[in-house]
């Protein structure tokens, strides 16, 4: 684990990016463990010398592309969050951005569907800011269940959130539609009121930072 932090927080050189582009789509298409060297190399367009010299050990490699994935992905949300304070607003936003990724990168979308609850590194999304905004929610007196549901509640919303993934994924509703639905039924559920939680969950999403 490790080593997949450290490269997280590496810039990675053109060849790495597309090895590991090459490897996450292998990976929501065969499975953690599954990929070998010479596809590697084909899919990402590169010399099986080249995933050699960019690679300690391929055996690392699933855990690498997952922490990456991780990383990237709570530091262009947490970005996207500098001028929205309400914690109910936040996870709005965040839960949109989930699903609207997965229509505009259908591959990142597989393999978190595929391995979100299962990898250490893609679970820890759930228990980060998302765990934190939900009990800044209840010190604020924005929600209402419980503060012993926490963990229960965190588990109804990524699961909800991967649903939701997995209806656009395979083209049942929009990404429109489902991040809205399903942002405004998790609100509803935390307490938030039918009238404001259903506004919430339409308001126009800000832009997802890239990071450099």
């Amino acid at each position: 684990m490790e080593a997949a932090k450290e490269l997280s927080k590496e810039a990675m050189n053109p060849a790495l990016k597309r090895i590991h582009r090459a490897a996450l789509s292998l990976f929501a298409e065969k499975g953690a463990g599954q990929v070998n060297v010479s596809e590697l190399a084909q899919a990402a367009g590169v010399a099986r010398g080249t995933i050699y010299n960019n690679l300690n050990s391929t055996d690392l490699l699933f855990e690498q592309v997952a922490s990456q994935l991780e990383a990237e992905m709570h530091q262009r949300i947490a970005k996207s969050f500098d001028l929205v304070t309400d914690p109910a607003q936040r996870l709005s936003i965040g839960i949109r951005f989930f699903i609207r990724r997965a229509h505009e990168e259908p591959e990142w979308g597989r393999f978190f569907v595929r391995f979100a609850f299962s990898t250490l590194a893609l679970r820890s999304l759930w228990t980060g800011q998302p765990a934190l905004d939900l009990k800044n929610g209840l010190d604020q007196q924005r929600y209402t269940f419980p503060r012993e549901q926490l963990a229960t509640v965190l588990a109804m919303a990524s699961g909800s959130v991967l649903a939701a993934m997995v209806l656009v994924l395979e083209g049942h509703k929009t990404w429109r539609e489902a991040g809205s639905d399903t942002a405004e039924l998790i609100l509803k559920a935390l307490g938030i009121e039918n009238a404001e939680a259903r506004a919430l969950s339409r308001l126009e999403l800000p832009p997802l930072p890239a990071i450099d």
